[in-house]
């Protein structure tokens, strides 16, 4: 197994830069079932970050790449089944992506609920917002 990096992801799917994204493309392509390439949580965080900011990419067009992904016998995804489970949420909700993942972590390590100061991810279940409201 080796382990992918996200500009390599980046290089394989947008093949902006003709050199690596032929290099990116044979590395992908040379990946099996009995050699895959694994892929950290932490990459496709960034991967999602770099394809919604740089690439203007929609979020239907990422939750795509990451189905992609997710069925690729050639690839080994961190949490695959966390992924997949919050696809749906990330695409058609409006959630951001590294919100969804803090709060698989979260339910993954068993927490009771994760606290944050985030309006819009306290909306999630098991997500719970800790900030006040301003005196008027």
């Amino acid at each position: 197994m080796i382990a992918l990096d996200t500009n390599v992801l980046v290089r394989f799917l947008t093949q902006d830069d003709p050199d690596q994204g032929r290099m990116a493309s044979e590395l992908v392509a040379g990946l099996t079932e009995q050699n895959p390439g694994f892929v950290a949580r932490e990459v496709l965080v960034e991967l999602v970050w770099v394809l919604e900011r740089s690439y203007q990419y929609k979020r239907f067009e990422i939750a795509r790449v990451l189905e992609g992904f997710l069925s690729a016998s050639e690839l080994d995804i961190e949490e695959g089944d966390s992924v997949g489970a919050i696809l749906h949420l990330y695409e058609g909700k409006g959630f951001g992506f590294s919100d969804l993942m803090i709060r698989q972590a979260a339910r993954r390590a068993g927490a009771a609920a994760l606290k944050t100061f985030d309006r819009k991810a306290a909306r999630l279940d098991g997500v719970e917002w800790i900030g006040k409201r301003h005196p008027q």
